[in-house]
């Protein structure tokens, strides 16, 4: 273990604290939705100007690519997402979003101004560097197909070969200054299905002359859970929930002509979420057709399993203990939400964690997505300073 470039490390990461707050204040004030994060862009360029780091925007219509040159022309791998989502913010914190609509309820702000603070720091320690570091400041992570599998069909992975890639996220169910990660199978795919059905509609009081598309949709859910109950191995992890259920129009003595259904697959059997689509498929039109209604399935194929490369997590583990302590290194569950670093996890060994964002406030302790939800500040320079620390696990290693 090299402890002077780990004091180093965490000297820099308290050093350049405030800096890395105000980032993310200015980031959590305007917020832009996936693929329009034009301003997002642009602010980070000046942010890396500002410290002399090499970029590029050539990818992709926004995000950024940013790069250090180490000893080696060899690349590790940084990952921060820069999207935020269409929801209302209702902190009532000086630094709320100023873009009606949107909201940095993901973190997203906290991962990009943790990976700038990140840069920063390996810029300082350019010339200890073992190997050249490349961080994605990647757009669209939550709208599919993701920004993720754009940067990879661009490219870009391709011109910064690297020995692996690090991500983080952050947790309020963790305590701030620790971390959660587990190795192997980590996060679900995630596929969208859109169900509409089609039939003869009319007056309520006269269900015999008409097809009920309504009670054939509420068989078409009670029979596709058998997908779950019945399908799936027993042993495997399967999710199957419809979120949205709409006609066109209609009253109480109303029997619509078409409704609609939306819903979410999850699993972590690449093998079998490929048969569990063909089961919808049939389940579907096979309910519609005992109902004598017309049923389209159409399937959104999203992110893959996301797989954290057991012997670099692991590393990573022991690695990210010498930083926070062993009491800090949290081993968490598989869990069923899906991320679109499972595409990197694809390409590269690859170690996806969580970083505690939890603190006594209550405020902190909301979880993501929610109009309330706010971190523990001090998470920030720690996240800064682990991104930095990863990019030396290879001094271990050696």
């Amino acid at each position: 273990m090299d402890t002077h470039i780990l004091d180093i490390i965490k000297n820099l990461s308290v050093e350049y604290a405030q800096d890395i707050i105000d980032i993310r204040h200015h980031l959590h004030q305007y917020p832009e939705l996936s693929f329009q994060e034009k301003n997002t862009t642009s602010y980070i360029k000046q942010q890396l100007e500002k410290e002399g780091i090499q970029y590029t925007d050539r990818y992709l219509d926004t995000g950024v690519v940013a790069w250090i040159r180490g000893k080696s022309k060899e690349f590790i791998s940084l990952r921060a997402d820069i999207d935020a989502l269409p929801i209302t913010e209702n902190t009532q914190v000086p630094y709320a979003s100023k873009n009606e609509g949107i909201m940095h309820a993901c973190g997203h702000d906290v991962h990009t101004s943790c990976a700038l603070g990140a840069m920063k720091i390996l810029k300082r320690l350019e010339s200890s560097l073992p190997f050249s570091v490349v961080c994605y400041f990647q757009p669209g992570e939550e709208k599919l197909p993701g920004g993720a599998l754009q940067l990879i069909e661009a490219g870009a992975l391709d011109d910064f070969p690297s020995k692996y890639i690090i991500g983080q996220h952050v947790s309020p169910e963790l305590p701030v200054g620790s971390i959660g990660i587990k190795p192997g199978i980590f996060m679900a795919s995630a596929d969208e299905i859109y169900i509409t059905i089609k039939g003869k509609g009319g007056h309520a009081a006269a269900p015999h002359k008409n097809n009920d598309v309504v009670l054939t949709a509420s068989q078409c859910i009670v029979q596709l859970q058998t997908l779950v109950s019945r399908y799936a191995n027993p042993i495997t992890p399967t999710v199957l929930s419809f979120g949205k259920v709409n006609t066109d129009g209609g009253a109480t003595n109303v029997l619509p002509s078409k409704i609609s259904l939306e819903g979410t697959f999850r699993t972590f059997d690449e093998k079998w979420r490929n048969e569990a689509h063909q089961h919808i498929q049939d389940i579907v039109h096979n309910v519609a057709s005992s109902y004598h209604c017309e049923a389209k399935v159409d399937i959104l194929k999203g992110y893959p399993c996301l797989h954290n490369d057991e012997q670099l997590t692991n590393d990573i583990k022991r690695h990210f203990s010498q930083y926070l302590g062993n009491d800090m290194i949290i081993d968490l569950d598989a869990r069923m939400t899906a991320e679109d670093f499972a595409y990197y996890s694809q390409k590269m060994p690859a170690c996806f964690y969580r970083l505690g964002t939890g603190g006594t406030n209550p405020s902190t302790q909301h979880n993501v997505h929610s109009p309330y939800f706010d971190i523990d500040e001090d998470a920030l320079q720690i996240g800064a300073g682990l991104l930095a620390w990863s990019a030396f696990l290879n001094l271990k290693m050696v």
